[in-house]
């Protein structure tokens, strides 16, 4: 089976997943970024696809950079002015050929990630 990258982002000062937040996506190779994609979640907090279809995958570091702050100010958690949480990057290694799933459990003043199935 080839490799593949998914996600999923659930809000978790609401309990429900998080739609219409921007995630995009990087490899990173030394001290650079290749920019592979951009994404936005569906209502069930997902893209539509593999963020990382097989037909694209290697193994290698990787970032996932969720784009938080507006989805918080859409979802009127953001308050006016400065956020807590703007910008999320996920930086991680896919070293074998599976499926790699990188959720995102979200709040307005913290966030966890881990590897998922």
């Amino acid at each position: 089976m080839a490799g593949y990258l998914t996600t999923h982002v659930l809000d978790t000062a609401l309990g429900k997943p998080a739609s219409g937040l921007e995630i995009e996506l990087f490899r990173i190779e030394g001290e650079g970024r290749e920019f592979l994609g951009r994404r936005i979640t569906n209502e069930d907090g997902r893209t539509d696809g593999p963020i990382l279809p097989e037909a694209d995958f290697a193994t290698g570091i990787y970032e996932l950079v969720f784009h938080a702050g507006g989805y918080l100010r859409a979802s009127r958690q953001g308050g006016e002015g400065l956020l807590f949480l703007d910008v999320v990057p996920i930086r991680f290694a896919m070293a074998e050929e599976t499926h790699f799933h990188v959720p995102l459990l979200l709040s307005p003043f913290g966030y966890s990630t881990y590897r998922g199935s």
